[in-house]
C-alpha cells in the first residue's frame, strides 16, 4: 500500500512539473503539492527516479525546449543528434517477440496453460500473465480487479488460468536493471495479434529508451507513410505494459495521446525513462 501510495504522489508531481515547467517551479511549491516536507519529497522521488526532483526538472525543460524547437522535424533522427541522446543509452533489444502461429491463434488457447499474479512496479500495481513461451499480458491497474483476467479469458478464451505469485519475478528484475542503468536478462513475450499488429509491435522495440516518435513517423517507417491511424490502432491493440514501449509514441506535436493504463501513468513512465538520460546532465 505504501508503494503504490508513494508513486502516486510522484505521478502527481511529474504531472505539476510537465505543465507548469515554463514557471521552474521550487522545490517547496512541488513538495506542498504531495503534502510533503521538502527532504522528504527530495528522498522519494530520488529513490523513484534515481535523480533529484531539480535535477530532473531541469532535464524536462531542456527536453521541452528542444521539442518546439524541433516542431516539425523528424524527432527520431533530431534527438539522436542532440543533447539527452548520449551514448549512455539503453535500448529494448533485451524483448524478443514471439507471435502465435496460424494454427495457435485459431484454437484460442486450447490446451494453453496461463499463470498470473499481480505485483507492484515502479509505476503502480500490476498485473502480469505468462506462458511457458514468455509474457503475455502486463498489465497495469490503480486497484485490483477483475478486468486484467477477464481481458485474458477474451484473448485466450480456451486456456487455463492458474495463480502463481513467481512470475512477476522477471519483470520486476528488468525493471530493477534499467533503473540501475543495466541492460537486463533477455526475455520472451508471446502476442496474439494479426501480421500487421505484430509488425508494429516489433517496430517499438527498435525505439530506443528516452525517445518518443510520432504516430506518423512509425508508419513512415513501417513504408505506410499514410497509414497513422492503422498504426495507432495497432498500438492501442498492444497488451505488454512497458517491455513493449507503445508510450513512447505521441501525436503530433509532442501530446501525449491516449494510453491504455492512462495518461498520468505514460506521463510517469516517460519521466523514468527521462531520468535515466538526465544522469548524464551534472549532479547539483
Amino acid at each position: 500500500m505504501t508503494e503504490h501510495r508513494d508513486y502516486q504522489r510522484i505521478q502527481k508531481a511529474i504531472e505539476y512539473m510537465a505543465n507548469n515547467w515554463r514557471d521552474q517551479p521550487s522545490l517547496e511549491q512541488l513538495a506542498r503539492g504531495v503534502e510533503l516536507s521538502t527532504a522528504h519529497f527530495t528522498r522519494l522521488f530520488t529513490r523513484w527516479a534515481g535523480i533529484s526532483p531539480k535535477q530532473y526538472l531541469r532535464a524536462l525543460t531542456l527536453e521541452r525546449a528542444k521539442d518546439e524547437l524541433l516542431a516539425g522535424r523528424d524527432l527520431l533522427s533530431t534527438s539522436q543528434a542532440l543533447g539527452l541522446s548520449g551514448p549512455g543509452r539503453l535500448h529494448d533489444l533485451f524483448v524478443d517477440i514471439e507471435a502465435m502461429t496460424p494454427g495457435e491463434y485459431k484454437r484460442a488457447g486450447a490446451g494453453l496453460e496461463i499463470r498470473h499474479a499481480w505485483t507492484r512496479t515502479d509505476f503502480g500495481l500490476c498485473h502480469v500473465a505468462a506462458t511457458q513461451r514468455g509474457l503475455c499480458s502486463v498489465s497495469f491497474q490503480d486497484k485490483q480487479t477483475a478486468a486484467p483476467l477477464e481481458q485474458l479469458l477474451a484473448d485466450w478464451p480456451a486456456a487455463r488460468l492458474v495463480e502463481d505469485q513467481s512470475v512477476p519475478v522477471v519483470l520486476n528484475r528488468a525493471l530493477a536493471a534499467l533503473a540501475a542503468g543495466d541492460k537486463p536478462e533477455a526475455m520472451r513475450v508471446m502476442v496474439r495479434g494479426t501480421n500487421f499488429q505484430v509488425q508494429v509491435w516489433r517496430a517499438l522495440l527498435r525505439i530506443p529508451l528516452g525517445f518518443t516518435v510520432s504516430y506518423g513517423e512509425l508508419a513512415a517507417e513501417l513504408g505506410r507513410p499514410s497509414g497513422a491511424r492503422a498504426v495507432g490502432s495497432a498500438v492501442g491493440a498492444n497488451r505488454i505494459g512497458f517491455l513493449i514501449p507503445c508510450h513512447r509514441v505521441l501525436r503530433a506535436g509532442g501530446a501525449l495521446g491516449g494510453y491504455r493504463w492512462g495518461e498520468p501513468r505514460k506521463r510517469a513512465i516517460l519521466a523514468w525513462e527521462l531520468a535515466r538520460g538526465a544522469r548524464q546532465l551534472p549532479r547539483d
